[in-house]
């Protein structure tokens, strides 16, 4: 909280507590504040009668500092309201904000706030005595620096054609059916999930298995590729880990073309490896396997596929899968 001006919520607490006979040690205790700031706050803010009174204290505090406007999720509360829920239901505030701007609602329209403003609330405004960094991503109590990640030690796979011979219409996503795998542990434990995303509609595939061998991966693509069409699975792209060993089988059975990473580079297939972190916010890294379903692990998919995406213009996966059908028809 250092360096973190006092919000309106907390002087209403600090009103609260003085009318509860609190001390100012008490009072900065609770809302993780050093006492002399607590202290300085009252003096400078407080009425000419002595007695401390939030609303005022506000106005004098927003005079003082020339602040004339407040946030926009302070003052609209059916923005707010919409916001939370969504968040809660798992959207980030990219998507939240780019459907606001491009696919509201009926009852929402006329109502915007950038991405920015809505990290600015969670981590700096009300939002922080609310808990709603939990419903972010990566659930962090402070915002931090990207691109901070663990490489996977390098294996040896036969016949792998890499990375760099991936046809163009590949790497720009020009055409679906081109898809990422990857696994995704947890602790102290031999279950997995194997999973899967495609590059253009960001549709994602999630199966459980009993273990992180090439035979159980393989078994776990070979269903999801029978529940498609044909066409909808042409390239998949696996990193250098041991459970995609047998990748030559999916090319000689089903004429699929193959792809690996280069060593140390899982993050050449970000599509993926984003997909898993999104998955880490339903199943965390201890989360016992054993007790959680295949039908609890759809249940998690089908929510990632109807979230709306900027790289989609803020449509779902699903609605850019039944896309590809309607043309395929």
């Amino acid at each position: 909280m250092r360096g973190q001006e006092i919000s309106c919520l907390e002087r209403q607490q600090i009103q609260l507590l003085l009318r509860g006979k609190w001390s100012k040690r008490k009072i900065g205790r609770k809302l993780y504040r050093n006492h002399t700031i607590i202290g300085r706050e009252i003096q400078r803010n407080k009425d000419k009668d002595g007695i401390y009174r939030a609303e005022n204290a506000q106005k004098k505090a927003d005079t003082r500092k020339g602040k004339k406007q407040k946030r926009k999720m302070d003052i609209d509360d059916v923005l707010r309201n919409w916001v939370i829920a969504k968040l809660q239901g798992g959207w980030s505030p990219e998507q939240i904000s780019g459907r606001l701007k491009n696919r509201p609602d009926t009852f929402m329209r006329g109502r915007y706030i950038c991405s920015e403003s809505l990290y600015q609330y969670i981590y700096q405004g009300e939002g922080r005595f609310l808990g709603l960094y939990q419903y972010l991503p990566q659930k962090r109590k402070k915002r931090r620096k990207k691109f901070s990640r663990k490489y996977r030690k390098n294996k040896g796979i036969s016949f792998i054609t890499p990375i760099k011979y991936r046809s163009k219409e590949i790497d720009g996503k020009e055409e679906f059916g081109h898809w990422e795998s990857d696994s995704m542990l947890f602790s102290k434990q031999k279950p997995i999930l194997s999973v899967q995303r495609e590059r253009v509609s960001l549709l994602t595939r999630i199966t459980k298995t009993a273990n992180k061998t090439a035979q159980e991966t393989y078994d776990a693509l070979t269903r999801q590729i029978e529940l498609m069409p044909q066409e909808a699975f042409r390239s998949i792209t696996f990193d250098r880990g041991s459970e995609g060993g047998d990748h030559y089988r999916l090319r000689m059975e089903y004429d699929i073309d193959t792809y690996h990473c280069d060593p140390y580079c899982s993050w050449q297939k970000g599509a993926v490896e984003n997909t898993n972190m999104l998955i880490r916010r339903y199943l965390p890294l201890k989360t016992d396997l054993t007790n959680v379903t295949q039908e609890d692990i759809y249940a998690i998919q089908e929510r990632l596929n109807n979230r709306p995406r900027k790289t989609l213009q803020f449509k779902t996966p699903n609605e850019a899968y039944q896309e590809f059908a309607r043309c395929r028809a």
